[in-house]
This record gives C-alpha cells, structure tokens and sequence, in this order.
C-alpha cells in the first residue's frame, strides 16, 4: 500500500482549532468573534509595519543633525534660531508656555541674588560702597547697545576691574554707617520679596513635571522633550486644584479655568514687587557684588531684571527676543523636525538638541549611527568659567577635551562635524572691560 504523502494529511493546527462538534450556537458565536478580533489586530499589525517600512524608505533623504556642546553652551538658543528660521508658526504655538519660563528665571535669579547677599551680610567692602556707583554703568553698556543685547551677550561681562580703585579716608569714617544703613535696606526688601521667592519650587516643578535631576546647573531645572504642551496640561489639572481652593479661601475669583492661575499669581507678585526688585538690582551692594565678580549672573539673569518694567506687566506677552533669551536646561534628547528648501526640494531636518551636563553625554551615543551632520558648540566666553557639576575644571578645557572625544569617535568618521565657536560678544566685552585671559 501507498504511503501517504506528508501534504495529503491533514494540518495538524487545522485539527485543534476544529470546532467541537458538540458547539452551542453561542459558543460559536463568540468563537467567531475572537476570530475576528484576532484578524483585525493581525491585520492592524502588518498594516503598521507597512507604514513603517514606506516611512523609512522616505526618511532616506531627510537629515539628521545633532546639536552637542557642554550645558549653557547655547545649544538650545541656536535651536530656537533654526525654529524661528523654518518653523515660526511654532514659536507662536508655545509662547503662552515660555511665560513660565522667564517667570521662574525672574525669580529664581532673585534667590540667587539674595542668596549671595545673605552669605555676605547683606554688606560689602565700604570702597566698593564707595567707588560702585561708577562702575555700575559700565554694566549696563555693551557694545553701545544697552537695549537691545543679544542671546549670547552677557550683561554680566561687564564688570571693570577693581585694580584701580582704593578706599578713602571719608568712606573709612563712614561705613559703620553706611554698612548699617545697606543692611536694613536690604533686610526690608528681603521681606517684601518672601512671598516672590517662595514661588521658585512650584515654577520649577511645573515645569519639570516633578522630575528631580541632581546637579541641575544654574537653571535649577531640568525639562524633557514636550516639556511645553506638558506644562499647559500641569497648570489645567494637577496643580489647578489647590489653586482654586486657596483663591476661595481669599474670596477672590481670579481663577480662569482656561488659564494657568499659578502663572497669573506669581504675574501679580512681579507687578506689585517690581519697584522693590529695580531698588534691589540697582542697590550699590548688589552692583559691587557683581563689579566684584563675588556675585555672577548670567546673560538670560540680567537681561530680564534689567527689563523688569515690561515683563512685571499685567498684560505681558513673551517676545521672540524674550524667549531667545530665556533659560530652561534640556534634559535627555529633544527632537525637532523643519522643513528645508534646498535648491527647490523641500527637505526634512530632524535636530536633535541635547542635555550637555557631563552625567547626560551618555545619551548621545545611540543617535551617532545616523547622524548626518554635528554642530559642535563651544562658549568661548567661558574662560573665565568652571563646569557646575565640577568646578575644578575650566568649561573651555572641558569643550576642547569633549570636540577631541567627538572627533576620535569612530562611529563619526563619515559625519560631517560643524565648530560653533558660540558667544563671541560675549568674550569682547569681557575682554574690553579688561578682564584677562590666563592659563
């Protein structure tokens, strides 16, 4: 007899899936709905993947550009550019969230400040007293263009130097006096400022979303990718609650369900504290502190106190300038997608901006595969500067020790690597105001 040929038995799978023959007509009708799903979910999973493959065959052309540098670099101020120069439409988008930004970097540079004063007594040297009436105009003039400076100027870099100032026999005489006179000053506008500062924590936590990073830098917060439509969402449900119960319990009806009532809060503060803040920024102490370099702020620090005026308003809406200008560390990899028109093809760029804090740089490496092009960061400014995470090391060292490792990297050796040497007005007006560069 005829053995059986292996495709003349029947499919064994066939066999197990066979229906019972004692099968209710519900059980077959929920077999068959199984069935159902079974294949629309098989099908939605092949559906996918042909997506994905029509994806990658069309993301072929795009370009991948990485944006590397050490933190404060200004890698996140040359993506805004790059925003503003293919996707403004963006920029209007997220403006409503850039408030809390520069509502925190207001803030938060008041701490700062206040902070500096208190570890010094709320005082300084009675010559510096003396003599910081003329050198606080030197702060307020770069390049002959106090109003307008750019993102990468420093208003800070101007502090002169001392080497020429000494103290007199009348201020000797008088800086009991004066000492007496500064501390009480400034002691009242700590304490009308409470209220401000104590804003600091709940800003920084809607931004962040709760997320807690050590080392945060001088930005005190780091935010990850989205960080602007998820701050919207925080001030429209998970803080939104306790807000409204405590404007209740003041029987005021501020609250707008529509709006962040955090954000209109601490907008409120700024505009009735604002004349204590310009007393303050301008107080010969704090001016000393910063003539003295015992008090650094950066450009973002200065620029918004110095405009206090027009960002305490009531009514105040971020300029493109504002939030060039404004501050808020990156954390991980953010992407952002633009459309080029190169020589009449519309091309698509995905930049990737980074985190550059030294803990973060390991997340660099899975996207150096393929990578198109790098633009390489470096703050020149920063030579007289050491990295927040280390301060025993320069950050212009530091740039050059980590461009060295890019470049040695063999996972790069077909990339092509763009040195953006960064905040170059920056370094001329530290090196007009005298200060000198030193190994």
């Amino acid at each position: 007899m005829r053995t059986p040929s292996l495709y003349s038995q029947d499919d064994p799978l066939a066999t197990v899936l066979r229906p019972s023959s004692t099968e209710t007509d519900a059980q077959r009708r929920v077999r068959l709905a199984t069935e159902a799903e079974a294949r629309r979910v098989s099908e939605q999973i092949d559906e996918e993947l042909r997506q994905e493959r029509e994806r990658m065959k069309r993301n072929k052309g795009d370009v991948k550009l990485l944006l590397l540098g050490q933190a404060e670099s200004g890698k996140s101020t040359l993506q805004k550019q790059f925003q503003l120069m293919y996707k403004p439409s963006s920029i209007d988008q997220e403006r409503v969230s850039w408030k809390t930004v520069i509502y925190f970097n207001v803030v938060h540079s008041l701490k700062h400040i206040l902070s500096t004063l208190e570890a010094w007594d709320d005082t300084l040297d009675d010559e510096l007293l003396e003599d910081s009436s003329s050198v606080a105009p030197n702060r307020l003039r770069i390049n002959n263009n106090a109003q307008q400076p750019s993102p990468s100027v420093s208003l800070m870099s101007t502090s002169t130097t001392l080497s020429g100032l000494s103290a007199s026999p009348a201020s000797t005489v008088n800086s009991t006096r004066q000492t007496n006179a500064s501390r009480e000053q400034i002691g009242n506008l700590r304490r009308r400022l409470t209220s401000l500062i104590a804003t600091d924590a709940p800003l920084a936590d809607r931004l962040s979303g709760g997320l807690s990073f050590s080392g945060s830098g001088k930005g005190g917060v780091y935010v990850r990718s989205g960080w602007q439509a998820r701050t919207i969402e925080n001030a429209l449900g998970r803080l939104r609650s306790n807000y409204e119960v405590d404007y209740k319990k003041r029987g005021e009806t501020y609250f707008d369900p529509g709006q962040d009532v955090l954000v209109q809060d601490v907008g409120r503060m700024l505009s009735n504290a604002k004349d204590d803040i310009k007393e303050l920024w301008g107080h010969p102490t704090v001016e000393g502190l910063i003539a003295r370099r015992k008090l650094k702020l950066d450009e973002w620090s200065e620029f918004f106190l110095r405009h206090i005026s027009r960002v305490a308003a009531p009514d105040y809406i971020p300029t493109t300038d504002d939030i060039l200008h404004a501050r808020i560390q990156t954390m991980g990899v953010a992407e952002h997608i633009f459309d080029v028109n190169i020589h009449g093809k519309s091309v698509s760029w995905h930049l990737f901006d980074v985190g550059g804090a030294r803990g973060q740089r390991h997340s660099w490496v899975p996207y150096f595969d393929d990578a198109n092009a790098i633009i390489f960061v470096a703050p020149v400014s920063a030579f007289d500067q050491y990295l927040e995470e280390d301060p025993r090391t320069n950050r212009i060292d530091d740039s050059l020790q980590l461009f060295t490792q890019i470049c040695s990297n063999s996972l790069l050796k077909s990339v092509h690597l763009v040195l953006f040497l960064n905040k170059t007005d920056l370094l001329k007006a530290k090196l007009d105001a005298g200060q000198k560069v030193r190994k």
